[in-house]
C-alpha cells in the first residue's frame, strides 16, 4: 500500500477493532471505591505537581530505534502518515481515546508527541517497512510516544481504560473524513511500563472482517501507543518484541 492508503489505514485502523496497530492490556484493581488510575493520577499530582512535557528532542531519544529491535525494520513516520487529533473522532465520545490510539494520535492532551513504524524483516531484506507492510502483508506496529505536563499521562491512560470497558461491543471511528465500524474490542494481558492496558480490536474494512492490536502503557509522563496491523487481515499476536523494545527505552 502507498502513502495514501496508508494513510487513510491509520486512520481505518482507529475505528477497526482489530486494526490496531498498536496493543493493549487490561490492569487495575479499585481503591477507595474510585478506578485505579483515577487514583494513580492523584497521588501522581500530589507528588509532583509540576511536572513538565519532555521537548520533542528529549522524547526523540526515547523512542524505539532500528538499533533496538534486531530483526526488524524501524523507520521514522512520513509526516503525510501522521494524524492530528482534530482528525480523528467517535460517535461515542467516550471511545474517542481509544480512535486515537489506534490513528496513532497521542491520546489526551500531549505535549509532543513522535511516531515510528516498525515490520518484521527477513535477514538480507532492504526494504523499507512501508514496502514490507504493503507487500508481504507483514505485521507492522506503530509506536506513538506522547509526553504530557502535570497528570496529563495518567489522566489519558485512565481514560483508556474506561473506553475499552465503555466501548467493547463497538463504535465508529471517523478519521480525515473516513468512517471505520469497529464491532468488538476485547482485553488481553501485557506487562510494560508501570501500568498497561492492551486489546483485540475487530472491525471491517471495506466489507471484510479487519483483526488487530493495540496497546497503551505509561512511564511517567509519557505514554506509548503500539498499534499492529496487517493487510493480510488479521494481527494474531501483540507485538512483544517492539514492546519490550519501547518499555526498555522508556525505564
Amino acid at each position: 500500500m502507498r502513502a495514501t492508503t496508508l494513510r487513510r489505514t491509520a486512520a481505518v485502523a482507529a475505528t477497526a477493532t482489530s486494526l490496531a496497530m498498536l496493543l493493549t492490556a487490561c490492569g487495575g484493581d479499585a481503591n477507595d471505591g474510585k478506578p485505579k488510575g483515577e487514583n494513580d493520577a492523584s497521588a501522581s499530582a500530589a507528588a509532583k505537581p509540576d511536572v513538565k512535557a519532555l521537548s520533542a528532542a528529549e522524547l526523540e531519544k526515547l523512542i524505539v530505534e532500528q538499533a533496538d529491535l534486531k530483526g526488524y525494520r524501524v523507520e521514522k513516520a512520513k509526516p503525510a502518515d501522521v494524524l492530528n487529533a482534530g482528525d480523528v473522532g467517535a460517535d461515542k465520545p467516550a471511545c474517542e481515546p481509544l480512535a486515537e490510539a489506534m490513528s496513532s494520535v497521542a491520546p489526551g492532551d500531549a505535549g509532543v508527541s513522535t511516531h515510528r513504524k516498525a515490520a518484521e524483516a527477513k535477514k538480507g531484506t532492504g526494504a523499507s517497512a512501508e514496502d514490507i507492510m504493503g507487500a508481504l502483508a507483514t505485521p507492522v506496529t506503530t509506536v506513538t510516544l506522547g509526553s504530557y505536563n502535570g497528570q496529563g499521562a495518567e489522566k489519558a491512560f485512565a481514560s483508556l481504560k474506561t473506553a475499552g470497558t465503555d466501548c467493547a461491543s463497538g463504535f465508529t471511528i471517523m478519521a480525515s473524513g473516513v468512517k471505520t465500524k469497529v464491532s468488538k474490542v476485547t482485553p488481553e494481558t501485557v506487562t510494560a511500563g508501570e501500568e498497561a492496558l492492551a486489546w483485540t480490536v475487530a472491525s471491517d474494512m471495506e466489507g471484510q472482517p479487519f483483526v488487530t492490536k493495540l496497546v497503551v502503557f505509561r512511564k511517567g509522563n509519557t505514554l506509548a501507543s503500539l498499534f499492529t496491523l496487517s493487510f493480510g487481515g488479521e494481527v494474531k499476536a501483540l507485538p512483544k518484541a517492539v514492546i519490550d523494545a519501547q518499555a526498555a527505552k522508556l525505564r
